[in-house]
C-alpha cells in the first residue's frame, strides 16, 4: 500500500490527499508532526516537510507540486494538469499562486499564526499578522470569485489541480473558520461543487486535536 506521510491541515498535504483521490489511487495517511521529525521521515525527506509520497516499490516523491508532477506522469487518467497547452500553463501558473502567494500572504498569516505556531512552542498569535492575512484573504476570495464567475473551473473548462490547490487552502482555513463565505458568493459556489466530489470526502472528515470546525465545514451545501 502506498503512503502519504501528511499534517490533515496542511493545505499541500490535502492537495496531495485530492490528487489522489480524484486519481482514485488508495493510500495510508500516516500523520507527521513536523515540529518533532523522527530520523525515518528525514530520511524520506531531509527537508523534514510534508506531504512525502511513498509508492509500493519503494519511491519516494516528497513535496506536493512534485507529487502532482509525478501522479500526472504515472497515472494520467483523468488529466488534472491540462488538457492542452494552454490549458497546462494556466493550471501550473494558478498551482505557483496558491503556493506561492496565497501561501504567503494568507494560510502563513492564519493558519501558520493560530495552529503552527503553537505547535513550534513559538507563543500566541500576533494581533497584526492576523488581520494582515484576513486583509488579504479578502483579496484573494475576489481574484477567486473572478475566476469562478468567468469560467467552468478555475483553471478553464475542466476539473484540474488549480482548484485542488485552492481547496486545499480554503478548506484548512475554513476548519477554524475564518473564510467569509457570504462576501464571496461565487467562491461559495464554486468551492460548494469541489468539495462535493468523493475525493474531498476524507478531508471533511479530518479531525485535529484541540480544534472544532464550525457546522458547515462538512456540509455539501452549506
Amino acid at each position: 500500500m502506498r503512503i502519504l506521510h501528511h499534517l490533515p491541515l496542511s493545505p499541500q498535504s490535502r492537495l496531495a490527499r485530492l490528487m489522489l483521490g480524484e486519481k482514485r489511487l488508495p493510500c495510508e495517511l500516516a500523520v507527521e508532526k513536523i515540529w518533532e521529525p523522527s530520523e525515518e521521515f528525514r530520511r524520506l525527506n531531509p527537508a523534514g516537510e510534508v506531504p512525502v509520497l511513498v509508492e509500493d516499490s519503494g519511491m519516494v516523491v516528497p513535496g506536493a507540486r512534485v507529487i502532482c508532477e509525478y501522479l500526472e506522469d504515472v497515472y494520467p487518467e483523468p488529466p488534472l494538469l491540462g488538457r492542452n497547452v494552454a490549458e497546462r500553463v494556466e493550471v501550473r501558473r494558478l498551482l505557483d499562486w496558491f503556493d506561492g502567494l496565497f501561501q504567503q500572504e494568507v494560510t502563513v498569516n492564519l493558519l501558520g499564526e493560530k495552529v503552527m505556531k503553537r505547535h513550534f512552542g513559538l507563543g500566541h498569535p500576533t494581533g497584526s499578522v492576523l488581520r494582515t492575512g484576513y486583509k488579504n484573504l479578502r483579496y484573494h476570495l475576489d481574484y477567486i470569485g473572478y475566476l469562478a464567475e468567468t469560467r467552468t473551473w478555475l483553471a478553464g473548462p475542466s476539473l484540474s489541480a488549480a482548484d485542488f490547490a485552492a481547496a486545499a487552502h480554503l478548506s484548512a482555513l475554513d476548519f477554524l473558520g475564518d473564510v467569509a463565505w457570504a462576501t464571496a458568493p461565487a467562491v461559495r459556489d464554486w468551492y460548494s461543487r469541489v468539495k462535493s466530489r468523493p475525493c474531498f470526502r476524507t478531508l471533511l472528515n479530518d479531525k485535529v486535536s484541540g480544534l472544532q470546525p464550525p457546522p458547515h465545514y462538512s456540509d455539501l451545501d452549506f
